[in-house]
């Protein structure tokens, strides 16, 4: 047999999923669908009016020295520097801050959530099988409990940070505290129901030998949850921080002086350089934050 025909072969045989395919035939659909429903009007795109607001964008995003003249490094950087010590530093540091103080509360919270909230874990024998049911009153208990706590991360992650400090400005006003806390609230609904769907799919014969032994239920997260699961749990942390950063910068169009703020000024008054520039600078955030992540993680997989 040929090359070729092995391969025509092999094309043949292979294996076929009339889910996999009838789900690519009902996505193509929805994107039918939703062009048709849409009202999209993607001819207005490329208009001539389109295309001079692209051009004056491009010479408004180059700092303000600088426009209508030939390109100068030294006029750049004395430009971006005055910037950053004007107000560029402080609220890069506020908005750092601000998402380090929100994923710090929403970390711990998640933590004793995520185990109320784990199936295998909040229930009235965990890990091991009962001699004889146990009362229907403590498994109804166990079951409320468990629920609940579900319920609860529901109902936190599907709040959105934005929403959460329109309502929490009520009570604090334009604060740092209003953004740490709907940041917080949202983040722990997430890391909550992550760590609770990884304490359910983590093996059973280790916590099953301590429970055996004696152990109680938070010498078994101290002992197996914590080692076992710690870079994962560490991604989803620094995953959800770098959120947070994002969403600290959002934050400040209501008001609170973090990055946000600047950014909201900037396009007000229609300073599209100055606006850039504090783009790059909750970029920048951003990076060091993926660059300390990656370390921890690191560090972890090399621990354990």
């Amino acid at each position: 047999m040929s090359r070729d025909e092995a391969i025509d072969r092999l094309w043949h045989d292979r294996p076929r999923d009339a889910f996999v395919r009838a789900s690519v035939w009902v996505g193509f659909a929805l994107i039918v669908l939703s062009y048709a429903i849409g009202d999209f009007d993607w001819g207005d795109l490329f208009s001539p009016r389109r295309q001079a607001n692209l051009a004056r964008f491009l010479i408004e995003v180059r700092p303000f020295p600088l426009q209508g003249v030939d390109w100068n490094w030294g006029v750049a950087w004395n430009w971006a520097t005055e910037l950053l010590a004007d107000r560029g530093a402080q609220a890069a540091l506020t908005t750092l801050a601000i998402s380090v103080a929100a994923i710090l509360v929403a970390g711990g919270v998640s933590l004793g959530l995520s185990l109320s909230a784990a199936r295998n874990f909040a229930s009235v024998e965990p890990f091991l099988t009962l001699a004889k049911p146990a009362p229907l009153w403590l498994r109804a208990g166990w079951r409320v409990i468990c629920n609940g706590t579900r319920m609860i991360l529901m109902l936190m992650r599907a709040i959105p940070e934005y929403l959460a400090a329109f309502l929490l400005l009520a009570i604090f006003g334009p604060t740092p505290v209003t953004a740490i806390l709907a940041l917080a609230i949202h983040n722990a609904g997430i890391l909550g129901r992550l760590g609770a769907e990884s304490i359910e799919n983590i093996p059973i014969e280790a916590p099953r030998s301590l429970r055996a032994l004696g152990a109680g239920r938070m010498r078994i997260a101290s002992w197996v949850f914590l080692p076992e699961l710690l870079p994962r749990l560490l991604l989803y942390f620094f995953y959800r921080w770098e959120t947070c950063v994002r969403e600290s910068t959002v934050l400040g169009l209501l008001g609170i002086a973090s990055l946000g703020y600047w950014i909201d000024d900037a396009r007000t008054r229609g300073h599209m350089d100055v606006l850039v520039f504090y783009v790059m600078l909750g970029v920048a955030i951003v990076l060091v934050g993926d660059i300390i992540s990656s370390i921890a993680r690191s560090l972890v997989r090399k621990a354990s």
